[in-house]
């Protein structure tokens, strides 16, 4: 009977560090792939394919020539936000790249839509936190993102297109990519030629080597990617690995800025959980990921910020883009 009693409780024990460890984890987890709260206050155009004969001659007259995809992150977008006027957040990063194109260009040239969704991360460890989960949360966002795509292929089907995002955005952009480059996207594999490129930022999938990476760029991995092996033992947060695939066709057209020592784009692989527990406890308070707008954690070799230089390069895509004959 004492050695039951003992055996017991050492079940017990086990039991609840392994729960205290899960918590850990999952607290860990949400510092490391949140983005803190935003501060105050240009690549070479990818070469397209030949397209396809049956494609019409002209499209409709409300077409644009192009539609530039813009998908905020983490807490820079609302579910009910105004795609073409976007206000739930006044600072989001995005808006530095979006408002500028929408200054050049007229909108017969290129429509700048901004995916309106939930963009929340609910802190798996807080049951006082009503926000959405980042599961729920990234899936709005890849529907919506890939809805607009496909209505505007098929009332469309000369405009070529360029998607960018940044952090949650930026996972978004990228896996809607990766699905159009393996043909299971929104846009099919044979216009694959009218996607002229992909911008992301801080991307939490990233892999070294898998598309261009815009110097300076560190030798670390996407956040997904060095806790894929965690896969959903937290709840709400699917940490998916590496893009099935890749992007394909499109890599020659995929560009992806990251800062060194941004944790959400520049991760040490993580093989075990205790070593997971102490890198994810190094992540807290990183203030590199709020800063792409600036130029103190990562800047081009022309001294230009990571926004800037994605403005630069959407700017040069747009303006190189064919124009279709409209009816």
């Amino acid at each position: 009977m004492l050695k039951r009693r003992r055996i017991g409780r050492l079940l017990l024990i086990v039991l609840v560090l392994a729960i205290v460890a899960a918590l850990l984890i999952g607290f860990l987890i949400y510092q490391w792939l949140k983005p803190p709260p935003p501060p105050p206050g240009p690549g070479q155009p990818g070469t397209t394919t030949t397209a396809p004969s049956n494609r019409p001659q002209a499209q409709p007259a409300d077409c644009p020539d192009v539609l530039t995809l813009v998908i905020p992150g983490t807490w820079e977008s609302k579910a009910g936000d105004d795609p073409y006027h976007p206000t739930a957040n006044p600072k989001s990063l995005m808006l530095k790249v979006s408002s500028p194109l929408e200054e050049k260009f007229d909108r017969s040239r290129t429509e700048v839509y901004t995916v309106p969704y939930k963009a929340q991360f609910r802190n798996p460890t807080n049951l006082a936190d009503r926000q959405a989960s980042y599961d729920d949360s990234r899936a709005q966002g890849t529907r919506r993102a890939e809805e607009k795509l496909r209505k505007t292929h098929a009332h469309c089907p000369l405009t070529r297109y360029v998607l960018m995002g940044f952090s949650q955005g930026a996972v978004i952009t990228g896996d809607v990519a990766s699905d159009i480059a393996n043909g299971r996207g929104p846009i099919p594999a044979a216009d694959q030629d009218l996607v002229l490129g992909v911008g992301m930022i801080a991307d939490g999938r990233r892999q070294p080597g898998g598309q261009h990476d815009v110097a300076p760029s560190p030798a670390g991995v996407g956040a997904e990617i060095a806790l894929g092996g965690f896969g959903s033992m937290v709840p709400g947060t699917t940490l998916s690995g590496a893009r099935s695939g890749g992007f394909g066709d499109l890599s020659d057209r995929v560009y992806s800025i990251c800062a060194p020592g941004d944790l959400i784009c520049d991760s040490p692989t993580v093989n075990d959980s205790l070593s997971a527990i102490g890198k994810l406890a190094n992540a807290a308070g990183n203030p590199v990921h709020a800063l792409y707008a600036t130029t103190r954690y990562w800047k081009s070799n022309s001294g230009q910020s990571a926004t800037q230089w994605m403005t630069a390069w959407a700017s040069k895509l747009i303006s190189g883009a064919p124009h279709p004959e409209h009816t």
